[in-house]
Formats: C-alpha cells, sequence, structure tokens
C-alpha cells in the first residue's frame, strides 16, 4: 500500500525526526553552518536533518566564510606518539569545504593538516551540479577540544588537537526526495535514494537486556552527524569534526556494535527509530566511499569498524548491493585475521598490517624472539584493536550474516579473545595471558556476549575466507586461499 505523504509526514513526526517541508529559500543554515544561493531554490530535509537543493545552484557563499587563519591562530606541530606530526603551523586555509568524488589522502578543509590540499577547497562562488554533495566545515581554533565521545575515552583521550569543530552536507538534486528519503552519500557523482518505509525492522532479535544498557540518547547523538571519513591518511585522527565523529577506528568498531546491540533489544520500535537511521545513514556514507574506491587496510587501529555499517544498512534496507560490499575484502577487520599456526597453538590470529612497512607474522614465533615490530604489534592487538571487535562479532552473528560478511577468522579470532578460560595456557610458557583478554572495552558488549555468544543461530560461513600476503613496501600484496583450520 502506498502511504501517502500526508499521513507519512504525520508519521514521521510522531517518531521524533527532523522533517520540515519543502520551502523556496535563498538560504539554509545548519550546525553553524549557513549556504547562501544567488536565488531562491526550493529545500528540504532527508530523515537524517540534513538538507537537500534542487539544482543546479549557484551557492554564492558559506558562512563561516573559509579565511586564513586569524592572528595568534595558526597552531603548531602535533605529533603521534611516535614522534610523526600530522598538524603544523599553517594560516592558509580555515573552515574549508569540498565536493568529494572520489577516495583520496588529502583535503580541502584546513591547511594545519599535513595533507591539506588547496586545489580541493571550493571557491564561492561554487557552481554545485546536480547530483554532487557539497561538505562545508568549521575550523576549531588551536587549543586541544573536547571529543565527541568523552565518555567512552580514556582520561588522556577526552580531549584532542582537532582542526576541524562541525561539517555539514548539502546535496543537490533533480527533484525533491520522497518524505522518508536518508540522505544518499556524501562521496561520489551516485546519489540512490533509499526510504524508511522499505528498513526490515523484523530482522532484528528482541532480545532482554544484559549489563548496563548505554544512553540511548547519547547514541543517537553520537550518529546524528555526517561521518567525514573520506581522508585514507592516518592524519586523520586529527581531523575532527568534534562535534561529527570519532576520529579513530577502535570508537568506529565500539559505536557500531554498541549500536547494533542496542537495536537488538526488545523495547519498543519507537525507542529504536533514531539510532537505526544514524547507523543506516552511516552505513550509506560508507558504502558510497566503497564505491569511490575506498580501501580500509590493516594499519595498527586506524581504519577499523568500517565494514559493519555497510552490512548493517543493507540488511535493514534489503539492499544486496551494500551486503556485496560488505562482503570484499576490503576492510581492516579482513586484512587483520586469519588462520595459520600460532606460537602456543592457536589457529586464529591478529597481524598490524602496513605500519610503517609491512609487518611480520609474529604471533607466530616465539615472544622472546620479538623485535620491536612484533612487540609493537602486540600491543596494538592488546591495548587497541581486538578490544574494540567483540560488539561487531556478536552482532554479525546474531543477524544471522555471517556468510555476508565472508571472513571466517575474525569470528573465530574473537572467539579466542573472549574466551574466560585460556586455552594455550598449558603452552605459554612464561609467557602469562595478557590481562586485556577475555573482554572488551564496554561492559554492556561484555554482557551480552556472555548471555548470547552461546545460543547464536546456526548458520553458513564464508565462501571466500581469504588472507592478505605483504609481499613488498607500502600497501603492495595479494590475498591467498585462507581455509579454517580443522578443529
Amino acid at each position: 500500500m502506498k502511504i501517502l505523504p500526508s499521513l507519512l509526514l504525520i508519521v514521521l513526526t510522531f517518531l521524533r525526526l527532523p522533517v520540515a517541508a519543502a520551502a523556496e529559500v535563498k538560504e539554509v543554515t545548519q550546525y553553524g553552518i549557513t549556504w547562501t544561493f544567488d536565488k531562491p531554490h526550493q529545500v528540504g530535509q532527508f530523515i537524517t536533518g540534513d538538507y537537500w537543493v534542487i539544482g543546479p545552484v549557484n551557492v554564492v557563499s558559506v558562512s563561516p566564510a573559509p579565511a586564513t587563519a586569524s592572528a595568534g591562530q595558526a597552531g603548531g606541530n602535533v605529533k603521534s606518539k611516535y614522534g610523526a606530526v600530522s598538524m603544523v603551523a599553517d594560516e592558509r586555509m580555515r573552515n574549508g569545504s569540498m565536493i568529494v568524488l572520489k577516495s583520496d589522502q588529502d583535503q580541502g578543509y584546513d591547511s594545519r593538516m599535513k595533507d591539506y590540499k588547496p586545489a580541493l577547497s571550493v571557491v564561492f562562488p561554487c557552481a554545485l551540479p546536480v547530483n554532487q554533495s557539497l561538505i562545508s566545515t568549521i575550523s576549531n581554533g588551536p587549543e586541544p577540544v573536547t571529543v565527541l565521545l568523552a565518555d567512552l575515552m580514556w582520561a588522556k583521550e577526552k580531549t584532542s588537537s582537532l582542526a576541524l569543530k562541525s561539517a555539514a552536507v548539502l546535496t543537490c538534486l533533480s527533484n525533491p526526495p520522497p518524505l522518508d528519503a536518508f540522505r544518499p552519500p556524501f562521496a561520489g557523482p551516485e546519489k540512490p535514494i533509499y526510504q524508511l518505509k522499505d528498513v526490515k525492522w523484523d530482522i532484528l532479535p528482541r532480545l532482554a537486556p544484559a549489563g548496563p544498557v548505554p544512553s540511548w540518547e547519547k547514541f543517537e547523538r553520537y550518529l546524528q552527524r555526517p561521518w567525514l571519513d573520506h581522508v585514507s591518511e592516518w592524519f586523520f585522527q586529527n581531523m575532527g569534526p568534534n562535534e561529527n565523529n570519532p576520529n579513530y577506528g577502535r570508537e568506529f568498531s565500539r559505536v557500531g556494535g554498541i549500536a547494533a546491540l542496542m537495536l537488538m533489544l526488545d523495547v519498543p520500535k519507537e525507542k529504536k527509530e533514531k539510532l537505526a537511521i544514524g547507523m543506516i545513514q552511516w552505513g550509506i556514507d560508507a558504502a558510497g566511499l566503497a564505491k569511490t574506491g575506498r580501501v580500509w587496510i590493516a594499519s595498527g587501529g586506524h581504519w577499523n569498524g568500517r565494514k559493519f555499517p555497510i552490512l548493517f544498512a543493507g540488511l535493514m534496507l534489503g539492499d544486496k548491493e551494500m551486503q556485496e560490499i560488505a562482503g570484499r575484502p576490503i576492510f581492516s577487520e579482513d586484512f587483520s585475521t586469519y588462520y595459520g599456526k600460532g606460537f602456543y597453538g592457536q589457529t586464529t590470529m591478529y597481524q598490524i598490517g602496513v605500519f610503517g612497512g609491512p609487518n611480520p607474522l609474529y604471533e607466530e614465533t616465539d615472544p622472546a624472539t620479538w623485535d620491536w615490530r612484533g612487540k609493537r604489534s602486540e600491543g596494538y592487538r592488546t591495548s587497541t584493536v581486538s578490544p574494540g571487535w567483540p560488539g561487531t562479532a556478536l552482532a554479525v552473528q546474531l543477524l544471522k550474516a555471517k556468510a555476508l560478511w565472508n571472513h571466517d577468522a575474525f569470528f573465530d579470532y574473537n572467539d579466542r579473545w573472549m574466551s574466560k578460560a585460556d586455552p594455550y595456557a598449558s603452552t605459554r610458557g612464561a609467557y602469562a595471558r595478557p590481562k586485556q583478554e577475555g573482554a572488551s572495552l564496554d561492559p554492556f558488549v561484555d554482557a551480552m556476549w556472555l548471555s548470547y555468544r552461546k545460543s547464536v543461530p546456526q548458520q553458513p560461513g564464508a565462501k571466500d575466507n581469504l588472507k592478505w600476503v605483504w609481499t613488498g613496501q607500502g600497501n603492495d600484496g595479494k590475498w591467498v586461499p585462507n581455509p579454517p583450520t580443522p578443529r
């Protein structure tokens, strides 16, 4: 049955979704950013609250305007814990805008970032064609700021030096979208329209809550705004915007896993609506990036957490293309886990990937022989990467989507990590089990794992179990068959 627009408007309003009737206006404002057109154009909002405009449209200005830094606001060098510089004192650009048509390592928002490329900064007036998205930002000053996920972070991480404060997306279309439309991907020239009416709510289990359920309002806020994830260089961790998204893969993984498990709780659909929309929109954006050629390689903890939102959105929307994208070997979780023979007898293992060049398969060797690269890899495995994964591993299996994930080593590795007993205690010798193993970073995930891991539905596994083998410097390598180790 086709829903009448007036009835749909009532339904969306009841569900607390951001709905605004289309109107002819000359300017539009969101998240502190105002776009001004040369003449009135028809505009409206997607169910995420992001704006669309019927074009092509001439955007004559944006406020705050792109500008050089004010006196004394140039900032200074910001370094990683390894001494690498990501931000420098550069006054050329603040409050930049971009049109992102392909995945790249560079950005045009703020010149303090070492990956700044002036040619990527939009110059106003800007002729915005149909099926393109204008991303505009507000820059921070030079001082550290509070991060979006401060409540989830360690004390020393609650503030960070981030170049950007806020970002908003204006999407130019040829025709008004349906009232219940999601925003199309901000990256690339394809602007597919997905609708709330097509969401398949019945695929979500209805589970009794276990452990301390996080705040729905906080997680709705975490996923309220666009997550700018198109920069493929590690400098991303200091980009921001701190009012939009986290800047490290550990938190991408944690938010995705926690939010998905919350959506599987036995609570009214109305309570889930806003959070589900945020999760699905995240997946739509990540799928759009993948379609522009983005690959989230294994590089320490940077690029985890992008695979699951694509799969989740594909499942919830019944979209086969997104499901297929999620099954490709283009994600950090696929690069990082593999089957083999570990030194203690473990059969599923972790590799850190490209981090200052390809790294050895250290878990296959005696810890007494590890050089600094092996010790660094183990540090990332135990403190940054593995404890952020279990929520995702459980959620995928509860959704009966293990085959679509298409990489079984990830799930077996998480079982190894979360095991309360140490299956390798007798073979460790002088090397005790790392104290972090047996738990995630989040009590809610731990409680849900304990309650539901053993009862996940039986389901087929991957058709393409692969292992990434690094063959040279940089990203050089190849995928080879990697069947599960017989139990």
